[in-house]
């Protein structure tokens, strides 16, 4: 029988990704699959606070085990911003298109595009708490290309791929090379190693 997760998220773009990434080994349910229709605050100071924040909303409020996600943008020249405050770095309209404009404009005269992105999942599973962290290194291009992804893939550059943004690289792509992917990667790992301990022997 599959097993059931819930990813504390309403983020189609996201719960795609990770249904990709994880395939039929699982079955998800969303925020709104729960019935969880509220937005949930994200006013921690770090990405795994933040996570730790949605997951536990999740748990106290509706019952559920849970992963949760936070992800940062990292700028080098701009002191690691937007970090938290990725999301909404244009304004609270959490629009992505105004996100990369902002991104670009703060960015126009520094020589140093150097930027990585990072995420932190948030576990909560059988009364305890687990973190797993993917981090991709790479750079913020001059003007948005391509037209796939989501947030800032059109401007940001993987230092490991061809040079193309992650909107310019087809889902598989992406998630080959993503903080998400790499993150989820150590979550699979994690439920993989919880499953095999828990089956029967002889």
């Amino acid at each position: 029988m599959k097993q059931q997760l819930v990813f504390a998220t309403n983020n189609p773009h996201k719960i795609e990704e990770i249904r990709r990434q994880l395939g039929n080994q699982y079955t998800f349910r969303s925020l709104a699959d729960i019935g969880c229709t509220e937005d949930i605050p994200e006013t921690a100071s770090t990405l795994e606070s933040n996570a730790r924040l949605k997951a536990h909303h999740v748990k106290d409020g509706y019952g559920h085990d849970c992963f949760s996600e936070d992800t940062g943008l990292e700028v080098q020249s701009l002191g690691n911003a937007p970090g938290v405050d990725t999301a909404h770095y244009a304004g609270p309209q959490r629009n992505a298109e105004d996100n990369n404009a902002k991104l670009l404009s703060d960015l126009a005269d520094r020589p140093n595009r150097l930027a990585r992105f990072r995420t932190v999942i948030c576990l909560l599973l059988d009364g305890e708490e687990q973190y797993f962290e993917g981090i991709c290194e790479g750079r913020i291009a001059t003007a948005p290309l391509g037209n796939d992804g989501f947030g800032y893939d059109p401007v940001f550059v993987p230092t490991e791929g061809d040079g193309r943004t992650f909107a310019q690289m087809s889902p598989d792509e992406k998630v080959r090379l993503s903080h998400r992917g790499r993150a989820i990667s150590k979550l699979q790992t994690f439920l993989r190693s919880r499953s095999d301990a828990d089956r029967p022997t002889g």
